[in-house]
């Protein structure tokens, strides 16, 4: 007897870049994530740091290829008829490890079984199997309308380019480097007055410099509207490079809210002594997360303070910070596999901006 239908689907997915403490670096990648029984299949993977093959980055021809290959209109890339389902997100080598399954048809539709951990040509299923996940069966008309909707080397909701504003430019130009070095493109101009509507529609997100006032906010979003654009704004004015990229890795993320791993980040340092300081982190599925406080000292030093590095379970989360990390002018930011949320800590009459939408709070 068949096994009961599974849903599929796609959504557009990223894995956040930014630059982490140590000098390191993690690259963004922009993605297709498969959606089964209405929730990405990634999430059931607590701990892992990886991409569909459907990304932005990989040449047009590369892509269609590999929406061929999950249609099973070529030959299985390794033996068993199995396939790479998640892969390394900063290199095509099986070596690295990958999530794979064995695809198959019986009759008009598909079915995904035999997930693994897979680090070479042959696996080893009972050692490195998912047990417990799959098989799933696949309706084959909507499998194959959903692979086949996707445009030629395109990800839906893909835009990896991001405007800098402002006529003050020496934050803004590190910002730019350090968002070119994750593989995010930044350009930096005093106004988007003249810039032709297809350039605007090119940009995924718009940064602007403490320099940049009202007015010239205002033309900015009034020239993205016109060329029907609604682009995420950041607020520069914390000179932190770390936060800002992060905020804008933040404000990039157009996936749909309700299929976000990483949905809340709340902050608040004691109002009075004594009183307890913390965070609240809320996680949709099982997943490591992240957390890293940063401060603005004497001198405008940043200083960094990792606050937590662990697995957190689905819910709402507290976790305890030291007040002496989160006194003055401090923030934090949130990291998981595949989102990322900032927020300043908050103190009683100090609202801090930071990302915005075109026309509000973002």
């Amino acid at each position: 007897m068949p096994a009961e239908y599974a849903t599929f689907g796609l959504t557009p997915a990223i894995r956040a870049g930014g630059l982490l403490s140590g000098g390191d670096h993690q690259v963004h990648r922009d993605f297709v994530d498969f959606v089964v029984d209405g929730r990405p299949l990634l999430f059931r993977l607590s701990d892992l740091d990886a991409v569909s093959p459907l990304a932005s980055d990989i040449p047009p021809a590369i892509f269609t290829a590999q929406v061929r290959s999950l249609l099973l209109e070529t030959e299985a890339p390794l033996p068993s008829g199995r396939y790479i389902v998640y892969g390394c997100p900063d290199c095509e080598d099986l070596a690295c490890g990958a999530v794979t399954a064995a695809i198959e048809r019986d009759g008009e539709d598909y079915i995904w079984r035999d997930f693994a951990w897979q680090t070479g040509e042959h696996v080893d299923l009972e050692r490195d199997g998912y047990h417990g996940l799959g098989p799933f069966r696949f309706r084959g008309a909507d499998y194959r309308t959903a692979l086949a909707a996707l445009p030629a080397g395109r990800v839906p909701g893909a835009r990896r380019r991001v405007l800098l504003i402002g006529a003050r430019v020496a934050l803004l130009a590190r910002l730019a480097a350090a968002l070119r070095t994750i593989g995010v493109g930044a350009d930096i101009t005093a106004a988007a007055d003249g810039v032709p509507a297809d350039e605007l529609r090119g940009y995924g997100a718009v940064v602007f410099g403490r320099s940049a006032g009202p007015a010239e906010r205002d033309a900015v979003r009034a020239a993205f509207a016109a060329a029907g654009v609604d682009v995420p704004c950041v607020d520069a004015r914390a000179p932190i490079v770390p936060l800002l990229v992060a905020r804008t890795e933040q404000a990039l993320d157009s996936s749909p809210p309700e299929r976000r791993r990483l949905t809340a980040l709340v902050s608040s340092a004691p109002a009075e002594a004594g009183a307890d300081a913390g965070a609240e982190v809320e996680v949709t599925s099982s997943c490591r997360v992240r957390l890293t406080a940063y401060r603005v000292g004497r001198l405008a030093r940043t200083h960094t303070h990792e606050v937590f590095d662990g697995v957190l379970e689905p819910g709402r989360h507290r976790i305890p910070l030291d007040p002496r990390t989160v006194r003055g002018e401090s923030y934090l930011v949130a990291r998981t596999p595949g989102a990322v949320l900032t927020t300043a800590v908050r103190r009683p009459g100090r609202p801090e901006p930071g990302v915005r939408g075109a026309a509000g709070e973002g």
